[in-house]
């Protein structure tokens, strides 16, 4: 099978192109800068060039994107150009050479503003059914993209899905307040319980939604760790989490005290990956009680493919504030 996977040169182009090698594929990775797994180097702005690179391709794998850390750095025409125009050419260039299944890699940031609940109401319990309300041009735009996949699918019977990850990216955060306050393993850890995953079991995701694509037609999914977290406790949570927390994951305290950790005390929102579960068969094997095993046996969080993979970074410069700048 020939398979187009954009993005080659980043944390999941390459995670997919790798896996999908490894399984015996023919991948045809692409990206605008050189990368272990990059075999074509060009824009998806460029139709000709995207017209070359899908040809007999039986499945697209589209992950590349302008991301949140380019927001302070690059135009909104540049986000327009690469998240719109790009997926646009690589949909009709797909429809026109008979491409099977086209995933589309989006993010849990279209949900926007809608994450961040007032001071007075509960954690957000985030499912696919919430509206998006994006908050900057990074989520408008993907949200914009995610509509096109749909209508490819509706018009043009193009079997599309969009998957929307939660964070994934080995970088530092962006918050100088946060990385004062919590050790990088540390944070990491917390988030499995709400907002973050391992490129590992996004990857399978992706692997899943290309296999069912055609039976299943256009879904959008969220792609996050497993919570141990019940909707009953989004009013605790937002509050003390420590407290819901002790009582759905017995002994994590102690795993903590041994390593000087900290839990946040509130959480503002829970991403909920049930939908991808039962619809794709999705088996994500990372989660906040399996980093618990990991860390009493000593062992690094991550799972073998993020190790692998490593920190990519998002500029071909570095910050002295941060691993980005933000916008102000």
């Amino acid at each position: 099978m020939r398979i187009l996977v954009t993005g080659s040169s980043g944390h999941l182009g390459e995670a997919l192109a790798r896996t999908l090698r490894d399984a015996g594929h023919e991948v045809i990775g692409l990206d605008t800068v050189e990368g272990p797994c990059t075999h074509r180097v060009g824009s998806i702005v460029d139709r000709a060039f995207v017209r070359r690179c899908i040809a007999g391709v039986t499945t697209v794998f589209h992950p590349a994107t302008l991301h949140k850390p380019h927001v302070a750095t690059h135009s909104r025409q540049a986000f327009l150009d690469v998240n719109l125009t790009g997926t646009l050419n690589l949909l009709e260039e797909a429809v026109a050479t008979g491409v099977e299944s086209f995933v589309y890699t989006s993010t849990t940031s279209v949900f926007g503003d809608a994450l961040t609940p007032k001071t007075s109401e509960p954690a957000a319990w985030v499912t696919e059914d919430m509206a998006a309300v994006p908050k900057n041009i990074y989520g408008v735009t993907k949200a914009a993209a995610e509509d096109l996949c749909q209508l490819f699918q509706r018009n043009q019977g193009l079997s599309t899905m969009v998957l929307r990850t939660s964070r994934f990216f080995p970088e530092e955060d962006d918050d100088r307040t946060v990385r004062a306050r919590y050790t990088d393993d540390n944070l990491k850890t917390n988030e499995y319980l709400y907002r973050r995953v391992d490129i590992e079991d996004v990857v399978s995701a992706h692997l899943l939604a290309a296999r069912r694509a055609p039976v299943l037609g256009f879904r959008r999914y969220i792609i996050s760790a497993t919570t141990p977290f019940q909707h009953d406790d989004v009013a605790e949570l937002r509050v003390h989490a420590p407290l819901a927390l002790r009582r759905r994951v017995p002994g994590y305290e102690e795993i903590y005290a041994q390593r000087g950790w900290r839990m946040a005390q509130g959480i503002d929102r829970v991403y909920v990956n049930q939908r991808a579960r039962d619809e794709l068969g999705w088996a994500p094997r990372h989660d906040f009680a399996a980093l618990l095993e990991r860390l009493q046996a000593g062992e690094d969080i991550r799972s073998p493919l993020a190790r692998l993979i490593g920190s990519k970074g998002y500029h071909g410069e570095t910050f002295g504030d941060g691993p980005y700048p933000v916008e102000s």
